[in-house]
């Protein structure tokens, strides 16, 4: 897993009992729908800048996005959780996103990383604060998933930051659109 956190499911079947259902399903299902939008990003990205000087550290990043895909694949399982219904869209929109803004060269790609990254971290401290007003105990495990993925997501930012993200052309301009799109996913991910 990434980070290197014991993130098994052993003790996520036995505690489903007294579990706020619809919040739970409302993160997973959100977040899996994310990590899903995040690894087409990356694959677009990859499909562009995959054999450039940045393509390994692209692909660093993407690694990490499939090891929380697989985890969320196991948790929307666990929790009996179904996948959002825009799958299909987030899958097209995130590669276009990816390699639209890889076209853009690897600061375009770097910015866009910024501006997900940060959408994404900042969504995961919401849901860690919602976790921890419910009950730090009860969804302990949870809680652990989704601070290790917002760890690994504020690496990723600060990754698009060390490489020129903020040199992009019109950079603050781009980070605010994705990030309104960001926001909108989230939105529609955890409510369809």
């Amino acid at each position: 897993p990434a980070g290197g956190a014991s993130l098994g499911l052993c003790s996520t079947r036995g505690a489903q009992e007294g579990i706020n259902k619809p919040v739970i399903d409302r993160i997973i299902r959100v977040d899996h729908a994310g990590e899903y939008g995040a690894n087409r990003i990356y694959a677009g990205q990859m499909a562009v800048l995959g054999r450039s000087s940045v393509g390994p550290i692209i692909q660093q990043m993407w690694d990490q996005e499939k090891d929380h895909l697989k985890k969320f694949n196991e948790l929307m399982i666990a929790y009996r959780v179904r996948p959002t219904v825009l799958l299909p869209f987030w899958n097209v929109a995130g590669f276009v996103l990816g390699a639209g803004s890889a076209l853009l060269g690897r600061k375009g790609a770097m910015a866009c990383t910024v501006a997900v990254e940060e959408s994404i971290s900042d969504h995961y401290n919401n849901q860690i604060r919602t976790l921890m007003e419910e009950d730090p105990e009860k969804y302990k495990e949870l809680l652990q998933v989704i601070k290790q993925f917002r760890d690994d997501e504020r690496e990723h930012h600060d990754i698009g930051l060390e490489h020129d993200a903020e040199a992009t052309p019109a950079y603050s301009v781009l980070k605010t659109a994705i990030q309104l799109g960001c926001k909108a996913a989230i939105f529609l991910s955890e409510r369809i």
